[in-house]
């Protein structure tokens, strides 16, 4: 079955909208968890406005699955991460400004900077994968850094779902395929939702895991917490 992470960012900005601790990101996790997803995502950013640095510190010890670690791989990322030691670090290539992840690698420019950190990140035992587009020459150079999965950006793929999925998912076919051809692992995010998600996964082999936040918070509101994350894993059934 492919595995549901869900990114928690949005409940820390809540939190951090009022200068508390409520709601308390590390229980969300937690209750996250005791209703059925198998991981949890979070995007620490450089100026800390939803999850901070220390979440990390506090959440790794509580867990007893995954923590996938997302981020531009600085200097103060990586100390976090090769402390903290998650199961995975997914590296994106965003600038501090960014607001969200707005596109994958150019895993040919940047190949020898992926390289380097891949090994880093190798020598403390975390797995890695890459933030990618679905451009096939960005794949065959993904497999160069060493990286062990790739991150499939889905935001192109939701929004021209509704206008004709079968166009939507057909890059995205063709780039998992060659993925596996490839030897490395695949996951996706970004937009996915209670609409375009089981399309996605039945048509995309190899998939091994999901990262949903924005939408997953944002119909828990509405549709309560345990209820939502139970509605996304059926999502993810054969």
């Amino acid at each position: 079955m492919t595995k549901l992470s869900v990114n928690i960012n949005k409940i820390a900005l809540i939190r951090n909208s009022r200068g508390g601790t409520l709601p308390d990101v590390s229980k969300a996790a937690l209750d996250i968890v005791r209703f059925g997803a198998h991981g949890i995502t979070i995007h620490p950013r450089p100026d800390e406005r939803h999850i901070r640095y220390n979440d990390a510190h506090l959440l790794k010890p509580l867990l007893n699955v995954e923590l996938n670690i997302e981020g531009y791989p600085n200097e103060k990322f990586m100390q976090l991460v090769t402390e903290v030691k998650p199961a995975q670090v997914t590296l994106v290539p965003d600038p501090p400004e960014a607001l969200t992840s707005n596109a994958g690698w150019d895993t040919i420019k940047h190949k020898d900077f992926l390289k380097e950190v891949i090994s880093i990140l190798h020598k403390s035992g975390i797995r890695t994968s890459i933030f990618i587009d679905t451009d096939l020459k960005m794949m065959d150079a993904a497999a160069k850094t060493g990286t062990d999965r790739i991150e499939l950006y889905t935001e192109a793929y939701a929004k021209n779902y509704f206008t004709s999925p079968e166009k939507a998912i057909a890059p995205y076919r063709k780039a998992a395929i060659r993925a596996h051809e490839l030897g490395l692992g695949i996951n996706a995010g970004h937009d996915l939702n209670l609409d375009n998600l089981a399309y996605f996964h039945k048509n995309i082999p190899h998939l091994d895991e999901v990262s949903i936040g924005h939408a997953l918070v944002s119909d828990a509101l509405y549709l309560g917490l345990e209820n939502t994350v139970q509605l996304y894993l059926r999502q993810l059934q054969d």
